[in-house]
């Protein structure tokens, strides 16, 4: 099992920053994807970022060279620092885990709600 706990969450004018912080804990060394989704009042889950435990990183389009994924292996943390916020970014933000390759997610957190005001 793994648990999952985000945080840095708020309310941002456009074009602010935020990062938000997903600290993993249990069989943390079983997990080998991690990243973020996030789903708007209305609309469908979307990946947004990702990071293997090799270092690969990968990005939904609309956020590409505004948004970054890193990861601290000695913290268990997984970071997203998004920059250049538009008020299309505003949705709740959920880090995931992959511990079966293949899957598309294993263990969720439970979200932490990003508002971007224009």
């Amino acid at each position: 099992q793994v648990q999952l706990v985000e945080s840095g969450g708020g309310l941002v004018q456009a074009g602010g920053s935020l990062r938000l912080s997903c600290a993993a804990s249990g069989d943390i060394f079983s997990i080998y994807v991690m990243g973020w989704y996030r789903q708007a009042p209305g609309k469908q889950r979307e990946l947004v970022a990702s990071i293997t435990s090799g270092g690969t990183t990968n990005y939904v389009d609309s956020v590409k060279g505004r948004f970054t994924i890193s990861g601290d292996s000695a913290k268990s943390t997984v970071y997203l620092q998004m920059n250049s916020l538009k008020p299309d970014d505003t949705a709740v933000y959920y880090c995931y885990a992959v511990v079966n390759p293949g899957d598309d997610y294993d263990f969720w957190g439970l979200g932490t709600q990003v508002t971007v005001s224009s």
